[in-house]
């Protein structure tokens, strides 16, 4: 956030009121948040494309991995079987193709963004072919194109296939370095695999490098959350994303196999979260809202910040400016100004949609003129750390907000709220108070921080 200077660790005092970090809060990647989707008419998808028109983004979901982590709340299973991939990727070619025809209006893809599971899991002709139906049925006019990446699995011939098709930013599923940790969430991972990785990805002319961090394992202490960060520095990561993990079995099946008895309780995960945001600061990375970071000597999502175009989609803080986000495979989202449409989450039923040439976006929400006002403000709040509010929600928020207010963590000055430096870490239970959906949600949501 622009209003957050650089500081030191020393520098860096937030305090711990554990009073309002107590309900569990979405991250907000939309508004509303997929817990409200509910059934819709696919025939609202269909509309919401062909209406669609100017830049537009796509996400491209391949739900496979080699090996599942036990934290892994993604929609991903095993690739251990080729038929069953095969299938996938043959109706995820057919859905390409019918959503692509959709389109009336004249659109042109800006960004490309493939994610998971790992894409690398599949092999890299596949991708080559994928990437080629993608060009061949969309406009991709020189697309800011990134791609999710698992270091275990990755290969040189991956890396050439990236140099190939221009992929320009590339995203680590790092977590920790702890080798105890490690093995307590199933992500065995070796820092010679991760080092490997990365010089593969700098010699295939990738310039923006993510490493996805987490913080609250089970057993993780302060020293070994500040080494896995000596060692993302070292490594030359542009971007950070220092997550909290979030262990909600009940929601999540596999993480049953974490032992839950020796995680971090909610006031050391305060001070790691802390920890994490000093040290990156402190280190030449630019806070991008509370829990990722940017290298601030250039790095486009960074830049975003000070220019304040700093926006939030389904993969996080970006600086992508498009309306627009067309979701393509089993469980991804598309986003429009007036709907989120989310594909069918069963592998097996997106596959026998998609092949028949049908699509499957039936579940998601019409958002109201409300809902995007809300959202406007919700995404202010955590990309600028401010939200200009109307005279209504002005006296609603004054309400809501008195005991972030009596703690110094936000202000009010005219129409402006504004987080202060030390209610960062409250920045999305701040966010919260203007979610009008969350009251009555039965969801439970990760933890704030």
């Amino acid at each position: 956030m622009t209003d957050v200077p650089a500081m030191s660790q020393k520098a860096l005092m937030w305090t711990y009121y554990p009073e309002l970090l107590a309900a569990p809060v979405p991250r907000y990647t939309s508004y509303p948040t997929a817990a409200e989707f509910g059934k819709i008419n696919a025939d609202l998808y269909r509309s919401a494309l062909r209406n669609a028109c100017g830049d537009v983004s796509l996400y491209v979901h391949i739900p496979f991995c080699e090996k599942i982590c036990f934290y892994c709340g993604c929609n991903t299973g095993r690739v251990d079987q080729r038929q069953r991939l095969e299938s996938y990727l043959a109706a995820l070619h057919r859905e390409i193709e019918t959503v692509a025809n959709e389109l009336s209006g004249e659109v042109n893809v800006v960004r490309l963004a493939f994610g998971g599971g790992s894409p690398n899991a599949i092999t890299p002709d596949d991708f080559r072919e994928l990437f080629g139906a993608l060009s061949n049925y969309f406009p991709l006019r020189d697309p800011t194109v990134s791609i999710e990446l698992d270091p275990r699995t990755m290969s040189a011939e991956w890396a050439a296939v990236i140099a190939e098709l221009g992929i320009s930013r590339a995203s680590l599923g790092v977590q920790t370095f702890a080798g105890h940790c490690q093995k307590a969430i199933g992500r065995v991972q070796s820092e010679d695999c991760i080092s490997r990785t990365v010089e593969w990805l700098r010699d295939a002319n990738v310039t923006s490098i993510n490493f996805d961090l987490m913080y609250g394992l089970p057993g993780q202490t302060m020293h070994d959350l500040e080494d896995t960060l000596q060692r993302t520095r070292a490594l030359g990561a542009d971007r950070i994303a220092l997550f909290g993990y979030a262990h909600v079995p009940h929601i999540v099946p596999r993480q049953r196999a974490i032992d839950d008895s020796n995680l971090p309780d909610q006031k050391a995960r305060f001070a790691m979260a802390e920890l994490g945001y000093a040290y990156l600061v402190g280190h030449g990375y630019a806070p991008i809202g509370f829990d990722h970071f940017a290298r601030s000597d250039g790095e486009p999502l960074a830049k975003a910040v000070l220019d304040r175009t700093l926006k939030r989609n389904f993969q996080g803080f970006t600086d992508d400016q498009s309306e627009v986000l067309i979701g393509l495979g089993a469980s991804s989202i598309s986003s429009f100004p007036h709907l989120l449409s989310q594909n069918e989450k069963n592998n097996g039923r997106y596959r026998m949609l998609s092949s028949q040439g049908e699509l499957s976006g039936g579940r998601g929400i019409a958002r109201t003129p409300d809902d995007r006002y809300r959202g406007a403000v919700i995404e202010q709040l955590l990309c600028q750390g401010r939200a200009r509010l109307g005279a209504a929600l002005l006296r609603e928020a004054a309400d809501r907000l008195g005991l972030f207010m009596e703690r110094g963590l936000v202000s009010i000055d005219g129409p402006w709220l504004k987080i202060l430096p030390k209610g960062l870490p409250y920045a999305r239970s701040i966010a919260a108070m203007f979610d009008t959906h969350r009251p009555s949600s039965t969801r439970r949501f990760s933890s704030a921080v």
